[in-house]
């Protein structure tokens, strides 16, 4: 029936993304002053119209995809591209949706061009008449004071954007949705180039780019995420194409937006040290970090905020998220003591991040001995280290699932990142906030797809078969 076919998804999905737009003008994140008439409150039956109009578009624009995924899975080729666009196009105007990072991201590109330290004070500092002021206003309040845990290659993106825009929040924004954009355009280049695995790049488009938790999030909400994931894959593509120091620097490139990205290095390391001995390990392990540790050098001298971003890293996780495991799990282990909740809850997050660690090591390790393919280590990797950070986002889970998807999209790995993805899409609202029921909602989904992924698995990839090392070139 048409109803089930792919052109039905494709139009159903740009649908549900009009819905979400059109709702976000309503109840979207909207700045606390200079929405210059556009992005402005609009009463509260209109923004709870425009909450119910969100939520009815995003559970349209989930039902497309996911059926449009289980057709790719039964074999359906070509056509995700243009419903990328379809998809994509409704998200282009519409304001902030699902959080106000943006406008952290505006007020620290504002900080850097008036001067303030933005690795040593919050938005907070920016006066009434300093660039940036408006967007300071509307930023959340765990980040009004928070210093900027981002690395200063955005810190200068974003301070280009608010150098042409004149810190207008309204063309600022947009400004950052430009750069969200070429993110966007940087996954799709790196997922095609590595060609999905079983299952061709149609299907790899499909978990990366065309997930709906990419889309809102990184599209909608304008997460800086997009960024660090499109730059990391695009280094793993040039390391797996022989081009190691030019997918170094762009991994660089990708720590300087967030540092996570810099997990890649290691299994950049580990193609370019297998079949060469010690000396073959020495090397990968040392040349790619060097190559990226200059990057990072050169990027923080050359925006001139200094090295302050490392010891910025751990300031997120003094966030509590209710997603994080292991911030969940010390919370509740203070309580039940009598050493109080925080010493217990910072013990507990170590030993996560401890636990991460090592499964990221011992996923290096078949990668090294050619039993796991090392971008789906790198994946896999990036997934454990969001499950057991002191901090978690629900975009967080796209660092790993877009690295997944590039070689192993129709694999167990992949069919449940599809699932995790569509349940972590009703934990916020178009607000931003999170409220007790986003989670029920969540709850339900992720009930619902690991039921139907039980029912119907699909097929796995040989993740364990010997992989051939990829030919590494040392003077490239």
């Amino acid at each position: 029936m048409w109803v089930f076919s792919a052109t039905a998804c494709r139009w159903l999905g740009a649908g549900g993304a009009l819905a979400v737009a059109v709702g976000g003008w309503a109840a979207g994140t909207l700045p606390v002053r200079g929405g210059q008439g556009l992005w402005e409150p609009r009463g509260s039956a209109v923004t709870v119209a425009g909450g119910v109009l969100a939520a009815l578009g995003l559970t349209l624009l989930l039902a497309a995809w996911w059926r449009y995924g289980v057709l790719l899975a039964r074999g359906l080729r070509g056509g995700v591209r243009t419903t990328l666009a379809c998809w994509t196009a409704p998200l282009l105007l519409a304001p902030p949706l699902h959080s106000a990072d943006v406008y952290s991201y505006i007020a620290q590109g504002a900080m850097v061009l008036e001067g303030h330290d933005v690795y040593g004070a919050g938005p907070s500092v920016l006066g009434p008449g300093d660039l940036g002021a408006e967007a300071a206003a509307s930023v959340g309040g765990n980040w009004t004071d928070t210093p900027a845990p981002y690395g200063p290659a955005f810190l200068l993106l974003a301070a280009a954007v608010v150098k042409v825009t004149g810190g207008a929040v309204v063309p600022a924004v947009l400004g950052m949705r430009l750069i969200a954009l070429g993110a966007l355009a940087l996954v799709v280049w790196a997922v095609r180039g590595l060609r999905g695995g079983p299952g061709g790049p149609d299907g790899a488009l499909w978990l990366a780019a065309l997930n709906p938790l990419l889309l809102i999030h990184v599209v909608g909400g304008v997460h800086n995420d997009g960024l660090m994931i499109g730059l990391m894959l695009g280094g793993v593509l040039l390391a797996t194409r022989g081009r190691w120091v030019l997918g170094s620097v762009l991994v660089g490139c990708a720590m300087m937006i967030k540092s996570p990205a810099a997990v890649a290095l290691l299994f950049i390391g580990v193609s370019l040290a297998r079949g060469g001995g010690l000396r073959g390990l020495a090397k990968g392990l040392v040349l790619p970090g060097a190559v990226a540790v200059a990057v990072a050098a050169g990027a923080s001298l050359l925006a001139g905020t200094g090295f302050g971003w490392l010891r910025t890293q751990s300031v997120a996780g003094a966030i509590h998220t209710p997603l994080s495991m292991t911030s969940d799990l010390g919370l509740g282990l203070g309580l039940l003591l009598d050493g109080g909740a925080e010493p217990v809850k910072g013990a507990v997050q170590k030993l996560g991040l401890v636990a991460a660690l090592a499964i990221i090591a011992v996923l290096a390790r078949r990668a090294y001995r050619g039993r796991l393919d090392p971008v789906l280590g790198l994946g896999l990797s990036l997934v454990a280290l969001v499950a057991l950070s002191p901090m978690v986002q629900p975009w967080y889970l796209l660092w790993g699932t877009v690295v997944v998807a590039a070689v192993a999209w129709r694999s167990r790995a992949g069919q449940l990142l599809g699932v995790f993805s569509a349940a972590l899409l009703y934990e916020t609202q178009p607000s931003g906030h999170t409220p007790w029921y986003g989670f029920v909602l969540a709850g339900a989904v992720l009930a619902l797809g690991l039921r139907w992924a039980r029912r119907e698995p699909w097929e796995p990839v040989a993740a364990d078969r010997t992989v051939p090392a990829a030919p590494v070139t040392a003077g490239r």
